[in-house]
């Protein structure tokens, strides 16, 4: 069965390279684009976009209810990604959902209509692979080592920091470890931030710069040793594989899943 999808966000760096996974692969269908521009207008008719011949909206319910999809693919930005989802899923449509920056009542609210509509929905921080099985391993070494600092870095056009990645790998870390306070107790910062971030007495620091994509390193303390456990996309090519896998699994879900690694074999 051939899966119909909608996209947010297609002229974004993330939307464009899902445009090219979606329309190559045989099992995936495009059947419209939600953009704040082009309203009206067919995504061939877009200046760099691919030549095919699906309809773009502004108005996200007037594309729920106009056109027949299997899944919403959102990865637009927070502001309004919360809300085309929130109207995706009242619209009983399921959703794969790639913009980082929701706070935890979003996505409480995202889960109570989700469940109530029996309607599937994946929220991920990020859809690559190593990424989710780099939060994985930093959340079963946190059992053996409770001092932890994570330094994440993205390019120097995301709006959020610390990223999605990194506030998810600090929760999943807080289900193996005690909250502790790192450092010397009479630590004190000559300069605001200088410690990055602190939640629980994890430190988390956010760089931003061009030329970087999307890497982070959590690094883990003891007694004479250090583990360093990293992750690195290169491109955007990297979430692809994730982002193909989450619309077959959404498939199979009546509920809200958050976290990759909750949907993962």
């Amino acid at each position: 069965m051939t899966i119909k999808v909608i996209i947010s966000g297609p002229r974004g760096r993330m939307g464009r390279e899902a445009l090219d996974m979606i329309i190559n692969d045989k099992d995936l269908e495009l059947v419209a684009c939600i953009d704040r521009m082009n309203d009206g207008k067919r995504l061939s008719d877009v200046e760099g976009m691919p030549n095919v011949n699906v309809p773009i909206f502004v108005e996200p319910n007037q594309c729920f209810q106009s056109v027949s999809a299997d899944i919403f693919l959102e990865l637009s930005i927070p502001e309004v990604g919360f809300d085309h989802t929130k109207l995706a899923l009242m619209s009983k449509i399921k959703s794969v959902v790639g913009t980082s920056g929701f706070t935890s009542e979003q996505i409480d609210l995202l889960t109570n209509i989700a469940n109530e509509n029996k309607v599937g929905c994946i929220i991920a921080p990020n859809f690559a692979i190593g990424a989710v099985l780099m939060m994985q391993f930093a959340k079963k070494a946190a059992t053996y080592f409770s001092d932890v600092e994570i330094i994440e870095k993205h390019h120097d056009q995301k709006l959020d920091a610390p990223s999605g990645t990194a506030v998810k790998t600090a929760k999943m870390i807080q289900e193996s470890r005690q909250a502790k306070r790192q450092g010397h107790p009479n630590e004190k910062e000559t300069m605001d931030g200088a410690r990055g971030a602190d939640t629980e007495g994890i430190r988390i620091h956010s760089v931003r710069l061009p030329g970087l994509v999307a890497h982070q390193e959590v690094i883990l303390g003891g007694l004479g040793q250090t583990l360093t456990i990293t992750h690195d996309s290169y491109n955007r090519k990297s979430f692809m594989t994730g982002i193909k896998y989450a619309l077959g699994k959404v498939m199979q879900l009546e509920k809200l899943v958050y976290g990759m690694e909750n949907v993962m074999d």
